[in-house]
């Protein structure tokens, strides 16, 4: 089988150093050579045409520069969705404070003096590159959460677009209930993985098209400590959530739920949210099984199970966002498809 993927034959990071006087050029070419591999541009033009052609992991760029500063080369790097997320650090004479604080504030990550000190200048660009490969493992852990939520609810004939709604929802219902932007947001990446355990469910339990009997519920109930299995213990604080969500969104407000009939503020607080959004998404969307509930009885299902099923403060929280969450609604809504026509019908 042929394959199409290309892979760069030099394993090291790439920089692009950009500047007028070659001098310069052979300084961090002395300093950086041994580590990375390295690209060189004498003006703005031509860095631009390399950055779109090599797409360096980091740019040294001096902002006096003849025809193209620095500054305009940043600010173009910085309006191009492809180019923006590349770091860079300015690397200049100019030594005065509002040049730096302009230097920030057009995007650049950091600011080097000349004459160049190079273990400072290997420092920064080490730490620098650091930054960048953590984020990229970061947005690697989410797209798998990501595609694994995908991969349960697939498996449950639901559609993907189920875990995009609820887990927003979750993220607005959080907000309105205090949590910080960060928490919300760690909250939004690790709520699609709640049914990922259903893959560890069989297909005569999980698609089975009448009602399950109590050996087959005792089955269904088990996708919530699988789904914890799945995800493992982790030191990363997502991951870590993402399993006490996927063990503990069954439990309810009044102990009757799954698995360990956890009440009230025992079951974690994020749990309970991603309760009350899943159901609200599931009553609110076309299952095989039924059609779509009108919003307004979605919201009267939840205001009668407040204090049964869910938290309280969360059902009043929800009510009060609930704008918020049918503009979610509206941007993610399912494509009917003809036989979940038939069903409404």
């Amino acid at each position: 089988m042929e394959h199409s993927m290309e892979y760069k034959k030099d394993a090291r990071r790439t920089l692009l150093l950009v500047d007028d006087e070659s001098t310069n050029l052979q300084v961090l070419r002395h300093t950086l050579q041994a580590q990375y591999r390295l690209l060189f541009a004498k003006d703005g033009p031509t860095a631009l045409s390399l950055v779109r052609k090599e797409r360096p992991d980091l740019i040294l760029l001096d902002i006096m520069m003849p025809g193209m500063s620095g500054y305009e080369v940043c600010e173009i790097l910085k309006r191009d969705e492809d180019t923006r997320a590349i770091p860079v650090i300015f690397v200049t004479a100019l030594s005065q404070v509002a040049d730096e604080h302009k230097g920030l504030e057009l995007g650049a990550v950091d600011y080097i003096t000349k004459p160049f000190n190079p273990p400072v200048v290997q420092a920064r660009v080490r730490t620098h590159l650091s930054l960048v490969q953590a984020g990229e493992v970061l947005e690697t852990r989410l797209r798998i959460i990501r595609c694994l939520g995908a991969a349960a609810e697939y498996r449950d004939n639901e559609t993907g677009l189920h875990i995009v709604r609820m887990s927003h929802y979750a993220w607005r219902l959080a907000r309105e209930v205090g949590y910080s932007e960060e928490a919300a947001d760690e909250l939004l990446n690790a709520a699609p993985m709640h049914d990922v355990g259903k893959i560890g469910i069989p297909d005569a339990v999980l698609l089975k098209p009448g009602k399950l009997d109590a050996a087959e519920w005792a089955i269904m109930r088990q996708h919530t400590v699988i789904g914890a299995r799945i995800i493992g213990e982790h030191r990363s604080s997502l991951l870590r959530l993402a399993a006490t969500i996927a063990l503990r969104h069954h439990e309810k407000w009044d102990g009757s739920g799954y698995p360990d009939g956890l009440a009230g503020e025992a079951i974690p607080h994020a749990a309970r949210i991603v309760a009350l959004v899943d159901v609200f998404d599931a009553l609110t969307s076309v299952r095989p099984y039924k059609p779509a509930w009108p919003v307004e009885d979605a919201v009267a299902h939840i205001r009668k199970e407040s204090g049964r099923h869910f938290d309280p403060e969360l059902v009043e929280a929800f009510v009060r966002c609930l704008p918020d969450i049918l503009e979610f609604r509206e941007r993610w809504a399912d494509e009917p498809e003809p036989q979940e026509l038939d069903q409404v019908r």
